[in-house]
């Protein structure tokens, strides 16, 4: 009825590239052993939340538009990075004026939930790479004659962000246990604090040169 086959593989397959490194997972693993546990399981419903987007976009053709269009795509790269960038800025600052008084170790101060989830949200939405993913990716599952396409896309979409779960909330928890100790001590949080900012630089550069294949 819905034209999907080889679901199975499809399940496979959407576990290992899930388990792949790259943006999304640095961003979560960032997050999570700088705040917690919380903060990174904002970043994976946040990410997957971008998903659903992406998910949306190729079920409507949208994704075909950066595809095929290099103006389009320029634009959300360079939207995509230039907000990763004041990310990065906004927290390497942060990082230099804490001054931590002597003899107190407090925790890092968490970013509100909400900021996290937008920030997962955007970090993904102006990611054509992922775009362009889900575009490749779920038609290899729908077949040609599949009488409602559309319906074939976002299901096969969620799913895959439904699995990626079982992923990123294990990776945010052991980032977060990681990260445990230096929270606890003010000068590490100083560092850990810039440390995430530059990470987030160095995305938003990695994103800035990615070219269109």
């Amino acid at each position: 009825m819905t034209g999907i086959h080889d679901l199975s593989l499809f399940v496979g397959a959407g576990l290992l590239l899930n388990i792949t490194p790259g943006p999304d997972m640095a961003y979560i693993a960032a997050r999570a052993a700088a705040g917690g546990f919380r903060d990174g399981a904002a970043a994976t419903f946040g990410i997957t939340a971008g998903c659903v987007v992406h998910t949306i976009a190729a079920a409507l053709g949208l994704s075909a538009l950066l595809a095929t269009s290099a103006a389009a795509f320029e634009i959300v790269k360079w939207l995509g990075a230039a907000y990763l960038l004041y990310l990065g800025v906004k927290l390497l600052a942060g990082s230099a004026r804490a001054k931590p008084a002597l003899g107190a170790r407090p925790l890092l101060p968490p970013a509100r939930v909400t900021r996290i989830l937008r920030e997962g949200f955007v970090i993904n939405v102006f990611n054509p790479k992922v775009a362009l993913f889900f575009l490749a990716f779920l038609p290899q599952f729908i077949a040609v004659d599949a009488p409602a396409k559309a319906w074939s896309f976002v299901l096969l979409g969620c799913l895959f962000n439904f699995n990626s779960l079982f992923v990123n909330l294990p990776v945010a928890w052991l980032a977060s246990r990681a990260g445990r100790g230096l929270r606890e001590s003010a000068r590490a949080a100083r560092w850990l604090t810039g440390a995430v900012g530059a990470l987030f630089v160095l995305l938003a550069a990695r994103l800035a040169t990615l070219q269109r294949t």
